[in-house]
Parts: C-alpha cells; sequence; structure tokens
C-alpha cells in the first residue's frame, strides 16, 4: 500500500486529535503549539543521505501567539519553536512509516541560528534529511535539517533525535520513574 506523501493543515490537526493515524499513535501538538501548516512532501526515499526527506511550511503572520511576548516591541519567532517544528516532523514521519506509541524529542547534537523570522516574514520551510531509522525495539529516527526564510537558510540542525515509546505514564498521574526512557 502506498502511503500519503502530502499534508494539509486539516490533517495535522486530525494528527493531533489522534483522527489520522490512531488514538495511541504519535500524535502532533494542537494549535498553538502545532509549528507545521503543511506538509508538501515526505518520503522514506530520497534525500542527502537516500532514507527519507521531508519538506513542510509554517505561514507566519503577526498575530502568532508568540510574536506579543518575544519580544515586546522586537518581536521575533522563538528559535526553540522552529526546532520543535523539526522534532514534530520527525516524529511524524516516524507514525508515518507505521510505528506505534508517542513520539519524543530526544536531543540534538548541533545547532545554529544564523538569522531570525520576523511578524513580516510570510512563511518558513522545513527541509529534513532522514540520515537513519530504526524500527526495533522502538522506532527511532536521526536527522539533519534546515529552516529556511525567503529563501534563505538560517537554522542548522545536526543529529536531531526523536522516537516512538510505548507505555509512557506520566499523563496518567504515575510515577514518571516508570516511564521507559
Amino acid at each position: 500500500m502506498e502511503r500519503k506523501s502530502s499534508f494539509t493543515k486539516k490533517e495535522l490537526i486530525d494528527s493531533s486529535l489522534g483522527k489520522l493515524f490512531g488514538e495511541d499513535k504519535g500524535r502532533l501538538p494542537m494549535p498553538p503549539m502545532l509549528m507545521i501548516d503543511r506538509i508538501l512532501h515526505i518520503s522514506d526515499k530520497g534525500g542527502k543521505y537516500g532514507k527519507g526527506e521531508i519538506k513542510a511550511e509554517l505561514d507566519i503572520k503577526k498575530s502568532l501567539w508568540f510574536f506579543d511576548c518575544h519580544f515586546k516591541g522586537d518581536p521575533v519567532m522563538p528559535g526553540c519553536l522552529g526546532l520543535d517544528g523539526f522534532w514534530q516532523l520527525i516524529g511524524f514521519f516516524l507514525t508515518w512509516l507505521g510505528g506505534d506509541g508517542r513520539g519524543r524529542a530526544l536531543g540534538v547534537k548541533d545547532l545554529k541560528f544564523k538569522g531570525q523570522v520576523r511578524p513580516y516574514h510570510e512563511k518558513i520551510i522545513y527541509k529534513i534529511d532522514i540520515k537513519k531509522f530504526i524500527t526495533r525495539p522502538t522506532y527511532m529516527a536521526w536527522c539533519d535539517a534546515v529552516l529556511e526564510v525567503k529563501d534563505k537558510a538560517i537554522y542548522f540542525a545536526k543529529d536531531l533525535q526523536v522516537g516512538l515509546f510505548e507505555g509512557l505514564t506520566w499523563d496518567h498521574g504515575k510515577d514518571p520513574a516508570l516511564d521507559p526512557f
């Protein structure tokens, strides 16, 4: 069966609600933490390493929640939100591949910011190259990524890591020491 290779904002919100892949599968965060408006292309082939690639966008509007508070009179999108967008997309990739469990960001080896996202920008583009992914003992991926604004790469991330985990307990009020990672 061929998997879908692009997703609309409505489908991404369906993922947040557990309607796209299933209730207990990796879900994207709900707006306003959802840092993606559409996935233009997702594949487990191609990309810089031949293991897969993702291209996605976020529309930039002056009304986005973070511009009012970061910083007053000097609005800029927090760099950590662009980083979170990378992690969200990699978790989505693992679920799209068929993985079970909930997505969790596990780290990034190297991160550089060489520019900023301002309210007058039209959109940002995420480009992610899958370096490696495994399906046992859990679904996990390592990726490199860039974030572009106005055709210029401004965020550079190397060795982003995300995993899908079953049996996470904190959300049920249990002992977080029981979590599998």
